[in-house]
């Protein structure tokens, strides 16, 4: 046990650290944009709120989703040692670097980029997920059964104009994060390799642009009622 122990506590362990938490949650935001993308529907908020029922009430969902606190918090406190032990040796990341050409303005700005969304998390936390449980919301009924009308309040703050501006300007430093984030995570776990490395670039830098933009399109589309 202590060799585990050893390990998750050297540089070399908390970057494995940072790119596996990473990994899982790139994973999450996959997930989270194919249930967020049911308020595109315009059905009432019927497949949202089903869909967010069925996520609330899985027990392996619900495992899931407690896990997922528990890797943003490890993420962010991983990154907040590296950065503070990097900054201190020779002013670098937390991530691998490989050459020169890695350092771009999102490598250079993780740090900052991740307090920007960790705030984000804490809002959303806050004015989603605090109210879908202690917050009464209303039910409605579909084919005899009964589901929380989460849709309203998502359309609540979605038409709200400065939120609406807030979510879309932190999907874009979501989508800086992801620029490096994605493809470091590859390099330090060590699954780089030149003849697959094109095609993890592409889908790492295709995921960074398209999610985000994806997440953002949401509250625009529902706030200008497209």
């Amino acid at each position: 046990m202590k060799w585990l122990i050893d390990l998750f506590s050297s540089t070399l362990g908390r970057k494995v650290l940072m790119a596996l938490t990473g990994l899982f949650l790139i994973l999450f935001l996959a997930v989270h944009l194919a249930g967020n993308l049911q308020l595109l529907k315009h059905d009432g908020g019927r497949a949202f709120n089903v869909y967010a029922e069925f996520m609330s009430t899985n027990p392996l969902i619900q495992v899931i989703s407690k896990g997922n606190f528990f890797f943003i918090l490890l993420h962010a406190g991983v990154s907040l040692g590296l950065t503070i032990r990097n900054r201190k040796a020779r002013g670098s990341v937390g991530y691998a670097v490989t050459s020169g050409k890695s350092s771009i303005w999102s490598s250079r700005n993780m740090g900052i980029l991740g307090t920007v969304i960790l705030v984000f998390i804490v809002i959303h936390l806050k004015d989603f997920w605090a109210q879908m449980h202690w917050g009464g919301i209303e039910t409605v009924m579909y084919d005899g059964k009964e589901y929380r009308d989460l849709s309203k309040l998502v359309a609540y703050w979605f038409h709200v104009g400065w939120y609406v501006a807030l979510y879309c300007f932190c999907m874009i430093a979501i989508g800086f994060h992801l620029w490096h984030g994605f493809i470091s995570a590859f390099q330090t776990l060590g699954l780089n390799h030149p003849k697959y490395n094109p095609l993890i670039h592409f889908v790492g830098k295709a995921f960074a642009i398209v999610v985000p933009a994806l997440f953002a399109w949401i509250p625009l589309a529902m706030y200008f009622n497209i």
